[in-house]
């Protein structure tokens, strides 16, 4: 359904980097970008450049995120906020195990309980789960970062079932490694994170995520991009390890 179709789009973790970008193509595009992030300054400089609406709300709080969705109507619904701990679940703590499954997968639960039903009522609706390649391949370290995204992965695949015979989208993007801020804050060294992982590669950028996911929304209303892997060019994933016994310790 072309951009005309839609009038409103929910935004979440959209203070910054993929977020910050989806918000301002969304609004070039003409629609109400309802922009959703906990840090307020932040949000509040996004919405005198862009003109969203801006909340500020963690997702994990449930409540808000409801009262929000009571007093607005979604056509275009973007869950993007996503947060990441380093470790395998050998050594990870409880706290981070919370945390990713409250504000990686909980809240995107929760967000299209409160929104599908009335684009199913509506016959309109687009919602657009951004993920990673960590929901499809299985590489060394952060476990539960891997485990929230395949499980938004397998929700992505389901809300198609759950739509049938409406004209409601699902569209998955899983990025791979993209020039933001994220591994930065993952690390708290936003510098050294700068170096190790975006000085000196040729990555996407956030601009080209919000990029992809206005192709998916442009599409007619005939054509669902249910899935779109985005990595760099000189990124593969996936891969295989043989260890012989001993050999791990």
């Amino acid at each position: 359904m072309p951009f005309s179709d839609y009038k409103t789009a929910l935004v979440t973790g959209a203070s910054a980097g993929m977020g910050e970008a989806i918000v301002e193509r969304l609004c070039e595009e003409g629609l109400t970008v309802h922009a959703v992030a906990r840090r307020e300054s932040e949000l509040l400089a996004l919405a005198e450049r862009t003109g969203c609406i801006p909340h500020v709300i963690d997702v994990s709080d449930v409540a808000a995120l409801t009262r929000l969705c009571s007093e607005i109507e979604v056509d275009v619904l973007v869950n993007n906020a996503g947060i990441s701990h380093p470790g395998s679940i050998a050594t990870a703590k409880e706290a981070y195990v919370d945390a990713q499954v409250d504000v990686n997968l909980r809240a995107v639960l929760h967000l299209c309980r409160l929104t599908v039903p009335g684009m199913m009522a509506r016959d309109r609706g687009h919602i657009i789960n951004i993920t990673s390649i960590a929901a499809i391949y299985n590489f060394g370290g952060n476990s539960i970062y891997h485990a929230t995204k395949a499980g938004v992965h397998a929700l992505s695949r389901q809300l198609r079932v759950d739509c049938c015979g409406k004209r409601v989208r699902v569209t998955e993007i899983c990025p791979g490694r993209v020039a933001t801020d994220i591994f930065g804050n993952v690390s708290g060294d936003k510098e050294g994170a700068k170096k190790q992982f975006i000085d000196g590669f040729e990555l996407p950028t956030a601009k080209d995520i919000a990029d992809t996911v206005a192709f998916a929304v442009a599409m007619p209303i005939a054509v669902n991009i249910g899935n779109i892997e985005i990595t760099p060019t000189l990124q593969v994933p996936g891969g295989l390890s043989t260890l012989r016994p001993g050999d791990a310790g």
